[in-house]
């Protein structure tokens, strides 16, 4: 790994969770302990967005999990193996996003990769194959956005980790700590 790019670790708790249970999980992630030198983030369901940053240690990072290209409208979140979102839609939501978050600074941008024949299928990419999809997604950001960009953005399937179900136990703060047991 690259020592430009800080070590992730983000918790995707899907449509899971009431606020009984995230008050749960913020305590066993306050409770730690967590590696500084990790980014730590959670991605609630969206109406606990609030409610878990107004309680979440604010060295924590919450995200929302999907959004949509335009500012407002009738859209809720899917998810794209279900609804078949095209390329072109998914980089019109990014683009959105970013011009609206004004995200000048790429070192906030993490790019979580999952292959569509992966998701919920228990099957997970080998480390060729996820090697293979970071090189092409680099070499596009290389010529679309710069060279310096592209090598300093983080891609999960490698500069970290996007944790599902495991993030909703305290076992999550093991796996936030697995970088330091690498060494």
């Amino acid at each position: 790994m690259s020592t430009d790019r800080k070590f992730f670790v983000g918790g995707n708790w899907k449509m899971n969770g009431s606020k009984e249970s995230i008050d749960g999980i913020i305590k066993f992630l306050h409770d730690g302990p967590l590696d500084p030198n990790t980014e730590v983030v959670v991605s609630p369901p969206a109406v606990y967005l609030d409610y878990t940053r107004s309680k979440l240690n604010p060295k924590i990072g919450v995200a929302g999990q999907n959004c949509y290209k335009v500012e407002k409208g009738a859209f809720t979140g899917d998810i794209r193996n279900v609804f078949g979102e095209s390329d072109e839609l998914i980089g019109e939501k990014v683009a959105y996003a970013l011009s609206q978050d004004k995200v000048s600074n790429w070192d906030k941008v993490v790019i979580a990769y999952e292959p569509v024949w992966a998701i919920g299928t228990g099957k997970t990419a080998t480390p060729e194959q996820a090697q293979e999809v970071h090189a092409k997604l680099r070499n596009w950001i290389s010529a679309n956005v710069s060279e310096e960009v592209a090598k300093k953005v983080r891609i999960i399937y490698g500069d970290g980790f996007l944790v599902g179900g495991a993030s909703l136990k305290p076992d999550f703060v093991k796996i936030i700590l697995t970088k330091n047991k690498k060494k």
